[in-house]
């Protein structure tokens, strides 16, 4: 019995060594359409904003402990 040809996914490691050759090459942020970056930088800047006010908030609640 074999098994059914499974086709490899690659994902970009961004902290991979990327003369390693092992994958594939990064896209460059200009080859990019427009909207994509718009889209990306958007997301970025809310994933950071989130995570600092989440860190903000749980340091809050642990002062609040303390007291």
């Amino acid at each position: 019995m074999s098994l059914p040809r499974q086709f490899m996914i690659y994902q970009f490691d961004l902290f991979s060594d990327p003369y390693r050759g092992k994958t594939p090459a990064m896209p460059q942020w200009q080859d990019f359409p427009e909207g994509t970056r718009q889209t990306l930088t958007a997301l970025m800047v809310r994933l950071f904003v989130d995570y600092a006010n989440d860190v903000s908030a749980s340091q809050s609640m642990e002062a609040s402990h303390d007291a």
